[in-house]
């Protein structure tokens, strides 16, 4: 290092203020706190050290990671990305396209780009509720109640539950949330025998699962039917994806030990997210 640099690095004696013999030196006044960078800057840096549509997907990955766009959420449109980046929307779409194909975020038609639901852990093959699944992966699980009524069985329903077509069902219509992600849309029905009092219960907060068990009925076992189907404009809405979008719809007969039915659901969860795992054994010899 040359002497000019350590020279100019030294406090020099004469440019420094004199404390008048006798006097305590006045207080130093403490150096502004350096402001922390934004998440995404207000330009990225052509060619160096990635290509401009990899540091654009970075500085978008940095903003999820921190919380600064939510799962499920809708990112700024693509006209604000590219003033915040700095970049063409070619640049731009090339990023957002890595992302999706990492499951970082998904595109929705007409209506922008979101950030994917966060990984949960795969749902078990024992009978449990949304709610005692959510509380065993550490999350809140809440609902939005749409209907809540008692109304007569169709056929098919009266065909479910062993009774006479016409016998009165408490339905009872949700969007079931994780951490207030929108994750399905749930339609329930029950005898009214075993939801008698069901009107004054709290199904914002509160598990059917547990409210027909404090009734005194247990869930035993459940026979479960998935498919794949289309998203209709009303569930699409509720579920914040695009209307088309296939949905697995998951159907459950719940009975007693006794085999009577108690619980006949509808579960109609976004395709992104959730995953169902299971297993299978061959028999022995086959």
């Amino acid at each position: 290092m040359s002497t000019d640099h350590m020279s100019a690095r030294r406090a020099d004696p004469a440019a420094a203020p004199r404390t008048p013999a006798g006097q305590a030196p006045a207080p130093r006044t403490p150096a502004p706190a350096v402001p922390e960078l934004p998440v995404v800057p207000a330009a990225l840096t052509g060619g160096y050290p990635e290509p401009l549509w990899m540091q654009a997907k970075e500085a978008l990955e940095n903003r999820i990671a921190v919380g600064e766009v939510k799962p499920g959420s809708r990112l700024p449109p693509e006209r604000e990305l590219c003033r915040m980046l700095g970049i063409s929307r070619v640049t731009l779409r090339k990023a957002l396209t890595a992302l999706v194909e990492e499951g970082v975020l998904r595109a929705a038609q007409g209506r922008g780009w979101y950030v994917s639901a966060a990984e949960r852990k795969e749902w078990p093959n024992t009978l449990e509720s949304f709610s005692e699944t959510a509380r065993r992966m550490g999350l809140l699980a809440t609902s939005q109640v749409l209907r809540r009524e008692t109304g007569p069985a169709s056929f098919d329903e009266a065909e479910a539950f062993q009774i006479a077509p016409g016998t009165p069902l408490y339905r009872l219509e949700r969007v079931r949330m994780l951490d207030g992600v929108p994750i399905a849309v749930d339609h329930s029905l029950v005898p009214t025998d075993v939801a008698a009092g069901f009107d004054t219960v709290d199904f914002t907060v509160r598990s059917l699962y547990d409210t027909i068990a404090d009734a005194g009925f247990e869930l035993a076992q459940a026979d479960t039917t998935i498919e794949a189907r289309p998203a209709d404009a009303a569930l699409a809405g509720h579920l914040a994806i695009a209307a088309g979008t296939p949905v697995l719809d998951m159907r459950q007969i719940v009975r007693d030990r006794a085999q009577r039915p108690l619980l006949s659901s509808s579960i109609r969860y976004a395709g992104d997210r959730y995953r169902l795992r299971t297993s299978f054994m061959r028999n022995a010899g086959q």
